[in-house]
């Protein structure tokens, strides 16, 4: 007996131990299995939530995008002569110290160089033939301006090598030019610039160039306003971005409201789609509106933003203006809907008090660099840039 229970000893507890083994697996399994169960049922909200967000996104949706415009950049020698800092160098930046939270404070801005940037190496030259110092668009980057307008009537002042000069600095420093390129391909190459989901393409074109003929084979060097080209630039332009952007060197110089021909522009923009116009030349304020287009959309046009910065002075030629838009696309299903409204407008001006100094001010703080009529002054432009402006098309 003491014999068999000696072989029987061992397989019982083996035996035993299995069995409790088991008991220990199952329950383990048990727990194992209904904490997964648990953690899948707190994961498919989750899950269903992300799915309803893709469809919604799908469905529609809204975002928003700020873009500031200002206008003529024109840089006479008493200007760059003021920013000298050097033989060769110069800091243009504390003309814009005053006025440049204006321009940070939105997603884009865009700027009309309306001097040529050809730099110090080929001379820089004053009215009527112009050419500026490279520092002029380090300032203006640095004040937050992202593209420049360079299609106007002073393009052609230094000839080929002022422009691919100029065109070289910018993109050296990275910043964005349209109207004037140093190629056919660069001109084949839309600017476009995207902000929150918002595809937003410029454009560019002027009148004319002071009667100096465009060299033959070299048409890129600068847009001329043409009809048809226009027309062309701007299907492929809405084919390749939400908002069109156009700007137009156009008009009369130092009269305060659109003459017929810029009216006939502007009629002609709105009807084959586009967005915004933003004017330059008159070297004054020319009054903001939105015009109806054929799609039952608006596009929205200032015929001038007057002088940014500029050696002129009196009758106007001194004050220019910040403009501030709100552009708002909704999209639902396949179609897809741009609102424009202005968000601000700031009458701006060129304090020379010191004829060795120039700052850009807001025109209403302007009393406290020497110009008397600020307060009154700033009232009137006020009312002179939005006489044209439907409430609901201003962005309270």
């Amino acid at each position: 007996m003491n014999k068999k229970f000696k072989y029987l000893l061992p397989i019982l507890i083996i035996m035993l131990l299995g069995t409790v083994f088991s008991v220990l697996s199952f329950k383990h399994f048990s727990s194992f299995n209904g904490s997964e169960n648990k953690e899948e049922l707190v994961a498919k909200p989750a899950k269903l939530h992300q799915a309803t967000k893709k469809v919604k996104t799908e469905k529609g949706f809204r975002t928003e995008a700020t873009i500031s415009a200002v206008g003529d950049l024109l840089i006479h020698s008493t200007v760059y002569n003021a920013a000298k800092t050097g033989e060769n160098s110069y800091i243009f930046n504390p003309m814009l110290d005053r006025v440049k939270s204006y321009l940070l404070e939105t997603d884009i801005s865009i700027a009309n160089q309306e001097t040529i940037i050809g730099g110090t190496e080929i001379g820089l030259s004053n009215y009527p033939s112009f050419n500026s110092p490279f520092e002029v668009a380090d300032a203006l980057q640095e004040a937050g301006v992202d593209i420049v307008s360079i299609a106007n009537n002073h393009t052609l002042d230094r000839g080929e090598k002022a422009i691919m000069n100029a065109i070289n600095h910018y993109e050296t420093i990275g910043m964005e030019y349209v109207g004037g390129y140093k190629s056919q391909e660069d001109k084949a190459r839309l600017r476009t610039i995207s902000k929150n989901g918002i595809e937003f393409s410029f454009l560019s074109y002027t009148y004319g160039t002071n009667g100096i003929p465009v060299p033959e084979g070299k048409e890129f060097f600068v847009n001329l306003i043409d009809r048809e080209a226009i027309k062309k630039d701007v299907e492929e332009a809405k084919q390749n971005s939400d908002v069109v952007v156009v700007a137009m060197h156009w008009g009369v110089e130092y009269i305060l409201f659109p003459n017929s021909e810029q009216e006939e522009l502007a009629d002609f923009l709105a009807e084959i789609g586009v967005d915004i116009v933003i004017g330059h030349h008159p070297h004054v304020l020319q009054p903001m509106k939105f015009m109806d287009r054929p799609d039952g959309g608006k596009m929205f046009v200032v015929y001038s933003l007057g002088n940014f910065l500029s050696g002129q002075k009196d009758d106007y030629k001194d004050i220019g203006g910040i403009l501030q838009l709100h552009v708002e696309k909704t999209v639902d299903g396949q179609e897809s809907k741009i609102d424009i409204k202005v968000d601000n407008f700031i009458p701006t001006y060129v304090s020379q008090v010191n004829p060795t100094k120039y700052h850009v001010v807001p025109l209403k703080d302007a009393a406290s660099y020497g110009y008397s009529q600020a307060e009154a002054k700033n009232e009137e432009m006020m009312q002179h840039m939005y006489q044209w402006l439907k409430e609901d098309q201003i962005n309270n």
